[in-house]
């Protein structure tokens, strides 16, 4: 009776404990990451970025811009990462005056020369699925995700629009059960990021080609 008892034992033993595991995601990053970029740096300052899309809006909309203010993000982080420009953070202005007074040597603001704007200007979800056999053998369901943004670069001085580019990005998530076997996913809330940030990556990849390739000129006309 000794042997079930310690099985029975190491079994409830086992149960008991908890699992534990962890792992570094990799992040998306623009094409120009930590290139070796030698030129001169335009001063950048990034101003609204709305969604204008009917995604998260309409009567049940808190008026909280959420897809707008990630989008904002998210291009900021982009457009530091290409090493091409200056930007100067305006979100926290209290803050640092804050700590300007704490200090004791106040703050000494620098101006931007270009005012970068946007919008995400299409976004959507929807989702897919087949059955093998009323769904009996199996079945399938995929999540995507849609988003295309427009990004603007304003002359700060004149408010020119000095050029203008797009993004577009599709994410998809897919699972399958086969005879009640294979996963099953819920709704993916991370999709919402994910796909934005692939399209305002597009539009900063294609931002950076253009100058690169002197098709935009910061400091003047546009080419």
């Amino acid at each position: 009776m000794k042997a079930p008892l310690l099985v029975l034992a190491l079994l409830v033993s086992s149960a008991c404990q908890g699992s534990e595991s962890h792992r570094v995601v990799e992040t998306p990053t623009v094409e120009s990451y930590q290139s070796n970029y030698t030129g001169p740096k335009s001063a950048l300052t990034v101003g609204k970025f709305n969604n204008t899309s009917p995604y998260l809006q309409g009567i049940f909309s808190d008026g909280v811009d959420r897809l707008g203010n990630q989008a904002r993000t998210i291009l900021k982080t982009h457009l530091t990462q290409t090493s091409r420009f200056d930007l100067y953070d305006r979100e926290n202005m209290s803050v640092l005056e804050q700590e300007g007074a704490i200090t004791g040597k106040g703050t000494q603001l620098e101006g931007a020369d270009i005012v970068v704007t946007g919008q995400v200007t299409e976004f959507g979800r929807r989702n897919t699925g087949d059955k093998q056999l009323f769904g009996i053998l199996g079945r399938g369901k995929k999540q995507i995700a849609y988003s295309k943004v427009s990004v603007l670069l304003v002359d700060a001085r004149t408010s020119r629009i000095i050029c203008s580019v797009q993004g577009a990005g599709e994410f998809s998530l897919s699972d399958r059960e086969v005879i009640g076997f294979g996963s099953s996913s819920g709704y993916d809330s991370t999709l919402n990021g994910k796909v934005l940030n692939l399209a305002i990556t597009d539009a900063v990849n294609k931002l950076v080609r253009a100058m690169d390739a002197q098709q935009i000129d910061l400091g003047g006309d546009a080419k």
